[in-house]
């Protein structure tokens, strides 16, 4: 759940990367982190099986500094994408203030695709959020790979509420950002909305968006 501090202008929020196992979150939100802090001054935590999967949870502080007249502070995670720790993945989407769903592109895990966007439904009502209302941005990755689902595809089976999605490749880069700074900006309108805030210029998410295009061009290492 977002925290704002009116008197000291900061913003707290949270995002949460979700989607099949290996499709690709960790990789996006490394790719961000990548993007934010090239010198890597903050660490992104990842907790992995031996497999390299993510076991529990990847967790990322984000800070954006001053934006809109606010400080900005992002706390991303990703969810596990095996079946068996739905219940981890229960857990992270607490107090999620933003989703960005990494859909695996490649035809054969269309179903797979379907299955996670269900589950996400399923948990994020379990938290007392609403799928239909909380910022959604729909990443459909692995788009340098052959024998893909087509876009038209895929928004058919998963673009639910006609939500913006992004062709992403996470390995690359492709995309990756774009989807992260829409799905910010989303998220700090909702959170500007529900709290009545006073932003400068025409609000905090646009300035974000701003902020975030102007580092869209480094690159992902």
């Amino acid at each position: 759940m977002s925290i704002v501090n009116t008197r000291d202008k900061t913003i707290t929020t949270k995002v949460v990367y979700y989607g099949p196992g290996l499709g690709g979150k960790t990789t996006s939100l490394k790719c961000v982190h990548d993007i934010l802090d090239p010198n890597k001054r903050v660490k992104l935590i990842s907790l992995k099986t031996d497999e390299e999967r993510t076991l529990f949870f990847d967790f990322l502080p984000i800070d954006l500094g001053m934006v809109g007249g606010y400080k900005i502070k992002i706390q991303g995670f990703t969810v596990p994408g095996q079946v068996k720790y739905n219940l981890t993945r229960k857990y992270v989407l607490m107090g999620a203030d933003c989703v960005v769903f990494v859909a695996d592109s490649q035809a054969d895990r269309i179903d797979e695709n379907v299955e996670s966007i269900l589950n996400l439904g399923e948990n994020l009502t379990a938290n007392g959020l609403d799928v239909n209302t909380i910022p959604l941005v729909l990443q459909y990755n692995k788009r340098d790979l052959p024998e893909l689902s087509s876009v038209e595809d895929l928004d058919a089976k998963l673009n639910f509420r006609g939500v913006p999605t992004y062709e992403s490749s996470a390995k690359e880069g492709g995309g990756v950002f774009e989807a992260f700074r829409e799905a910010s900006g989303q998220m700090l309108d909702s959170v500007a909305r529900k709290y009545q805030m006073e932003t400068s210029e025409d609000g905090v998410g646009d300035s974000a968006r701003r902020f975030l295009a102007r580092l869209a061009e480094r690159p992902c290492s």
